[in-house]
């Protein structure tokens, strides 16, 4: 019966089980009892408590950093999850490929129910030692994974809900996990689907700035996938296949022990494409299929962000931000700092990305710091690094500090307006000596990086207030990029066209009344805010053909509504509901049916339709 199993079910299917040994399949999804049987053979008594011992804060901050490069691919995808796990009371995880847990995010009330059972930063849910779970499961199994309710193997893991993915690296091996994780009964396939798109964004990203030694392929069966999100990747070195991605794989029909085995005549019966043009390339298997030899953007080096691009919409720019762009690429290229200012979702950070990525480092680190998110306590030696011993709590030998890492490269820092005044001077002394001084007395050790910096916040009022030295603003405003609120560009109408393409399969269609609307809404939150938007209703359509209509859309935006919405969270619930609501419409009324098409208890369909109507 799968995920959309009743407790009651589950209930019996665990009793079965733990009397027998053994349970009917359809009573409870293979993954499921396979997990069960593991953790039955491992001795795990599943009516006590798992033995969770969390690492202490300062182990966690080791591991985080550990994992940075995994953290930072992921953020994008994280940020636009959030947004859907603060609308359904859920929380999203990033874990390693231990199943240890990184950083959590999303509903405060539920994050605080879940760490009461340890499933919080610091704590490991792998299968062993916490049971069947959708993080610890998806290890194993090597694939996406629902775990609902009494499902897990724990009874007090039974108030959980879990959809949970693998992050597999181009050469296949697993570097993490992200898992959605509300109440019992809160999520389901719809939910499994929204975090497997994300993980398959990050994988697809993970292949930028690497395998410069190599032949990079891009094929689709349809050529309007080629340079999106969506292509296949295939990964030749002498030719042999060392690097693919699920797409790929599934192109092939074959699975990730191809990597390092197969060889390119194995696979096609064409030679490989030599130009940079799109080809028709013929599978063994008789597939035709259009590939495109790609050109390695940039080599990969230590301590590069493989986030960038952040998001869809980073290399979508209207025509004025496209001028202001290769500006400030001469001058940074110069030596000559770069302040970018625009409201929040503007695409800051983007825009300072693709400044690196066009300019003459691009192949040597970009090292984004937001001066709003590090905590004050920590900053300091975040950005400066620390000598052994320099305070409790530090590594034994030291840490080089952000500013160090970027050296070469390209230092960008986001809201340079929240940064502490103390902070401030400490940055103008290195930015004066072009040296950085760590923190507990080690020696100044030179330093050499192009700055770009960003803040929603109007620097010079900052000045005249006496909360932003004047000396430092001299230093990082020497020119000014302002960009735009989405709501003031001109040609919006494309800059939405272009964004769907990237995101939308090619079937799936923006109907001219949605368009008309999405065009003409505000967008407070403009391009974060945006592309949040549009991967919803991506991901709500649940078809790769049709058009997407203005019963779709968010009540504000179908609407017309002049007045600034709530936030993401607040379009995303809306469109759960539209999708609710059409759901049980197009099953003729007959709830248990819309129920099981959208993957959730009758219960809940029930619950948020007539709160929402209430």
């Amino acid at each position: 019966m799968g995920s959309t199993a009743s407790q009651q079910t589950i209930a019996d299917a665990r009793r079965m089980f733990f009397r027998d040994g053994t349970v009917p399949t359809t009573l409870v999804p293979s993954p499921i009892l396979e997990s069960w049987r593991r953790c039955a053979g491992a001795g795990l008594d599943a009516a006590s408590r798992p033995r969770i011992e969390p690492l202490t804060a300062g182990e966690l901050r080791r591991e985080q950093s550990r994992h940075d490069l995994l953290r930072r691919a992921s953020r994008a995808e994280i940020a636009a999850l959030s947004a859907v796990a603060g609308a359904t009371d859920c929380i999203i995880v990033l874990t390693d490929p231990s199943g240890l847990v990184l950083e959590t995010v999303g509903d405060a009330e539920f994050a605080s129910r879940a760490a009461r059972i340890s499933l919080s930063p610091g704590a490991c849910w792998d299968e062993t030692t916490t049971g069947t779970n959708a993080i610890g499961t998806a290890i194993v199994e090597g694939r996406p994974v629902l775990v609902r309710g009494g499902q897990h193997y724990f009874e007090p893991h039974r108030i959980l809900s879990c959809a949970a993915v693998p992050i597999h690296a181009p050469t296949g091996e697993i570097i993490g996990v992200i898992d959605l994780t509300g109440p019992s009964g809160r999520t389901g396939r719809h939910s499994l689907g929204l975090v497997d798109l994300a993980v398959e964004q990050i994988e697809h990203r993970l292949f930028d700035g690497r395998f410069a030694d190599c032949d990079v392929l891009a094929l689709a069966a349809d050529a309007s996938m080629l340079d999106t999100s969506r292509e296949s990747i295939l990964v030749f070195r002498d030719d042999r296949l060392v690097a693919a991605n699920r797409s790929g794989l599934r192109l092939l029909e074959t699975d990730r022990a191809a990597i390092g085995s197969e060889r390119f005549e194995t696979l096609f019966k064409d030679e490989r494409p030599r130009s940079d043009g799109i080809e028709t390339l013929r599978t063994r298997a008789g597939a035709s299929l259009f590939a495109k030899r790609r050109i390695a953007r940039q080599a990969w080096a230590p301590g590069r962000d493989l986030a960038a691009p952040a998001d869809p919409a980073a290399p979508i720019l209207d025509r004025d931000a496209t001028a202001a762009l290769e500006r400030s690429v001469r001058l940074v290229n110069g030596g000559v700092p770069v302040l970018v200012h625009g409201e929040t979702g503007s695409g800051k950070e983007m825009f300072a990305r693709r400044i690196h990525a066009l300019g003459k480092r691009a192949t040597k680190p970009f090292v984004a710091i937001n001066c709003a998110a590090l905590p004050e306590s920590l900053i300091e030696a975040e950005l400066f690094g620390y000598e052994d011993g320099a305070f409790t709590g530090a590594r034994r030998n030291g840490a080089r500090g952000l500013l160090r890492q970027a050296d070469g490269g390209v230092l960008f820092l986001d809201e340079i307006g929240d940064m502490p005044l103390a902070l401030q001077a400490r940055l103008l002394r290195v930015l004066q000596d072009r040296e950085v001084r760590p923190l507990g007395g080690g020696k100044a050790v030179p330093v050499d990086f192009h700055l770009v910096c960003a803040t929603h916040r109007n620097l010079k009022e900052l000045v005249d207030d006496g909360r932003f030295r004047a000396d430092l603003y001299y230093r990082v405003a020497q020119y000014t990029v302002e960009l735009r609120p989405l709501r003031d560009i001109a040609d919006r109408r494309d800059v939405v066209g272009a964004l769907w393409q990237r995101l939308a399969p090619n079937g799936l269609k923006l109907g001219a009344d949605a368009l008309d609307r999405i065009v003409a809404h505000d967008w407070p939150g403009n391009f974060r805010q945006l592309s949040g938007t549009l991967r919803a209703l991506v991901a709500l359509a649940g078809t790769e053909e049709g058009e997407i209509g203005l019963d779709m859309l968010p009540a504000d935006i179908a609407g017309g509504r002049d007045e600034a919405p709530a936030g993401a969270a607040n379009d995303l619930e809306a469109i759960t509901i539209a999708a609710m609501r059409r759901t049980l419409e197009e099953a003729g009324g007959n709830v248990s049916l819309a129920a099981r098409r959208l993957g959730i208890d009758r219960t809940t369909l029930y619950r948020r339709l007539l709160w929402k109507a209430n």
